[in-house]
């Protein structure tokens, strides 16, 4: 655990992600990625600088089949405040819209609703899980369908909501945070969503294993030409980003 905290806490520090005293709301689908942060920041803000509080919030979308028992339970155990929001996503999504490629406007709704939902528990700062291999994953995404290079940033000011979005796990390989969650034995709820593993995004990931297997390295200097070109919000800034 202690590699995976010093990854957590050196991007939120090259980022400025957590000003002293936030209050922060941990989107937690029940996955393993927001899952490994929800733990991963329950352990630093005991000696974070500055220090934070912690707020779970879980998105009920309405699926059939998803106990998130098992999470309340955990945030108990690391006294956590957990939050189960219930929402109409499934049945507008998939029975009233019947949406073929259904991705993108479930990933807008949701965020939606976390935002209002971290206003109402009085957080201004929410945490997501993206990852390492999320932020390449992007980036082919951008340039194989929009045809730019780009990838969503550390940190994103929202200011119709005057919340800022922080990805915390950044530094982080998806195979070290899977290896996590397996050693901790948390309580990962698999989705029943029907899109769930059948995405473009999906697609990209087994290219990405693919290519990887005869350019190793490959990701990392995926990675490391975001940061070095870099993207617009990917730099190292000594201040929280101003409102």
């Amino acid at each position: 655990m202690k590699e995976l905290l010093a990854l957590t806490r050196r991007c939120m520090q090259d980022y400025n992600m957590v000003p002293p005293g936030s209050r922060v709301a941990v989107g937690v689908s029940g996955g393993k990625d927001s899952l490994a942060l929800l733990y991963l920041l329950s352990q630093l803000r005991r000696f974070y600088p500055g220090g934070f509080e912690l707020t779970a919030i879980t998105l009920d979308m309405g699926f059939e089949g998803m106990d998130f028992s098992p999470i309340a339970d955990f945030c108990r155990a690391i006294e956590v405040p957990y939050v189960i929001r219930q929402t109409q996503m499934k049945q507008v999504i998939f029975d009233i819209r019947k949406e073929s490629n259904p991705c993108a406007l479930c990933a807008k709704m949701r965020r939606g609703a976390l935002n209002d939902a971290a206003l109402a528990e009085g957080c201004r700062v929410v945490a997501l899980g993206h990852h390492f291999d999320d932020v390449v994953e992007t980036v082919l995404l951008s340039l194989f369908y929009e045809g730019r290079f780009h990838s969503f940033s550390p940190v994103t000011y929202l200011s119709r909501k005057d919340i800022h979005c922080i990805r915390p796990m950044l530094y982080i390989p998806e195979r070290e945070i899977r290896n996590f969650v397996r050693r901790e034995h948390l309580p990962v709820v698999e989705s029943t969503c029907p899109a769930d593993k059948n995405t473009k995004r999906e697609e990209v990931k087994q290219l990405l294993n693919t290519l990887e297997k005869q350019n190793p390295g490959l990701r990392g200097r995926i990675f490391g030409a975001v940061q070095r070109q870099p993207l617009e919000g990917w730099e190292k800034t000594p201040l929280f980003p101003d409102k």
